[in-house]
C-alpha cells in the first residue's frame, strides 16, 4: 500500500515539474523575442524576482 501510495506521489511530482518546466521554456521564449524585438521594459527585473522560488 505504501508502495503504491509513493508511486503516486511521484507520478505527481513528475507532471507538476513538467508542467513547470513547460511554462519556464515559454517564458523563456516571451522575453527572448522581446528582446529581439527591442520592446525590453523595465519590467524584467519584476518578472525575473517574481520566477525565483519562495524558499
Amino acid at each position: 500500500m505504501a508502495d503504491v501510495k509513493s508511486q503516486e506521489k511521484a507520478d505527481r511530482l513528475k507532471a507538476a515539474l513538467k508542467e513547470n518546466l513547460k511554462r519556464r521554456k515559454a517564458q523563456a521564449r516571451g522575453r527572448q523575442a522581446a528582446r529581439a524585438s527591442g520592446t525590453e521594459g523595465g519590467s524584467s527585473s519584476v518578472s525575473t524576482e517574481r520566477d525565483k522560488p519562495s524558499d
